[in-house]
């Protein structure tokens, strides 16, 4: 299920290149996750490995996260 939210919000990403050749990624409604890097493939990468450390951090948190293209990613409740 985790994989599938990941690849859900990595289709939503977005890349540009900066004034200093590099790419910029993001992907909207998740906040604070983003990358640069050299080359779109290597923003990607990274972008993903953010997104992935970003969701981690909201389980440990217990945070809600943004629905994408239909699908929740719910976590129980501490025991």
């Amino acid at each position: 299920m985790l994989n599938e939210y990941l690849e859900k919000a990595m289709k939503h990403a977005t890349f540009k290149q900066l004034a200093d050749g590099t790419i910029f990624g993001s992907i909207p409604d998740f906040q604070g996750v983003w990358a640069d890097a050299d080359t779109e493939a290597a923003c990607r990468e990274e972008l993903r490995e953010v997104l992935e450390g970003w969701i981690l951090l909201g389980i440990a948190n217990h945070e809600t996260f943004p629905e994408v293209d239909g699908m929740k990613l719910e976590i129980g409740k501490p025991i």
